[in-house]
């Protein structure tokens, strides 16, 4: 049985299966990507809740393993020459567990950095401007009277959607008829953006048909579903 008690985030959450890999997560768009991931690809995992409500990402126990106090986290205690491994953003995890499970990336040298740029466009692209844009159109930033920075960042948001829609218009998925972590990336950032962010109708989500099917696809999945509610809140 694997020990790891060298690291303090196992004070915080204790692993009841040290064995396999070590979630610490919350089901937002980031979260996801790893839950969806370990579940398509079938790895071994334990999942443990990180509160934001509580401030968990705050705690030292959680900066002992992520500094940078977000989520995702994640520890294999069979990592690379059967060493535990201690990782956290969530696209160098998608791009181990690829590699772990032998899955989900293409093995050939060219279509693997494909798809690499496709998981850095969503990293460096989608996701900050679709976070600024729920901060103007959701959250506080809402009751701003000045609209200029919550258009700047819809038009911006428009334009990234309009990207991948344009990449769909002769594919299945980002990377063709294969499903791949280019699509766990960039998918529940879109779910989350005309969801819980409601900013279908500002960002004119109807104009972009291929999206809208690649994201039905998603969804249909069996493993995106029950990733999408793991780690379960409490």
């Amino acid at each position: 049985m694997a020990d790891l008690s060298a690291f303090p985030i196992t004070r915080k959450w204790p692993a009841r299966f040290p064995d396999r890999i070590q979630l610490y997560s919350l089901p937002t768009p980031n979260g996801v990507k790893v839950s969806i991931m370990l579940e398509e690809t079938g790895l071994a995992y334990e999942p443990h809740l990180v509160d934001f409500a509580t401030n968990d990402q705050m705690s030292p126990e959680f900066r002992s393993l992520n500094p940078n106090s977000k989520i995702p986290a994640i520890i294999d205690p069979h990592g690379p020459d059967g060493e535990p491994l201690p990782l956290f953003e969530s696209g160098a995890i998608l791009l181990y567990l690829a590699d772990k499970a032998g899955a989900l990336v293409p093995h050939a040298a060219a279509a693997r950095y494909e798809c690499l740029q496709w998981v850095f466009f969503q990293v460096g692209g989608i996701g900050p401007m679709f976070g600024q844009l729920g901060f103007f159109h959701k959250f506080a930033g809402k009751d701003y009277e000045d609209k200029r920075p919550r258009d700047r960042y819809a038009a911006e948001s428009r334009r990234l959607v309009g990207v991948v829609n344009q990449r769909l218009a002769t594919r299945t998925w980002i990377m063709g008829n294969d499903f791949s972590i280019a699509d766990i990336a960039i998918f529940p950032m879109m779910r989350n953006l005309i969801g819980f962010y409601g900013a279908a109708e500002l960002v004119g989500f109807a104009d972009f048909p291929h999206v809208q099917r690649a994201l039905e696809g998603f969804l249909a999945r069996a493993a995106v579903t029950r990733g999408l509610a793991i780690p379960k809140r409490d």
